[in-house]
């Protein structure tokens, strides 16, 4: 196991006992595929496999939905499609789509959220997540639940790391 010390993004955690639960939407999983020679691109593809190991040395839990899984079975890229699926095997709990679900969803489109965005935080809200992970800005701006944090991976990794409040 890697110390706390050896790991900035593990500090806040292992301090205070708490494992965080994250859900990841569809745009983190496939950063990596995107140009990485733009800095936001690049620094949430190293967000993400920070929080990555995170997940990996148990001081996150990751939770997954049906909503990430059929995104995923409809990606033409085989690679992405097989990345991703690795990645969901990391999921501690899967979200299944269901009528409550669907009816908070809609709930969410009336803010603004595009369908597809507001099934997945209506699955991270039914999961009860801490944190709901995004690449896009319009999420994190729309969201207006407070059941949870909807954030960008950077912003994630600063607050764990506690760089910022």
């Amino acid at each position: 196991m890697v110390e706390a010390s050896e790991w900035d993004v593990v500090r806040k955690s292992a301090v205070t006992g708490a494992i965080v639960r994250v859900y990841l939407d569809t745009s983190v999983y496939n950063r990596p595929f995107d140009d990485q020679t733009r800095p936001r691109i690049w620094l949430e593809t190293m967000a993400f496999a920070l929080i990555l190991r995170m997940i990996e040395l148990g001081e996150a839990e990751l939770v997954s939905s049906s909503v990430v899984a059929y995104e995923n079975s409809r990606n033409p890229f085989l690679e992405r499609k097989a990345w991703v699926s690795d990645c969901l095997r990391l999921a501690r709990q899967h979200t299944q789509v269901n009528e409550e679900i669907r009816v908070r969803a809609r709930e969410l489109e009336s803010q603004g959220l595009r369908s597809v965005d507001a099934l997945h935080v209506a699955c991270g809200e039914a999961a009860e997540v801490d944190y709901f992970l995004t690449c896009d800005d319009r999420v994190v701006k729309r969201y207006q639940g407070g059941k949870m944090s909807v954030l960008n991976p950077v912003a994630f990794i600063l607050i764990m790391t506690g760089k910022e409040e």
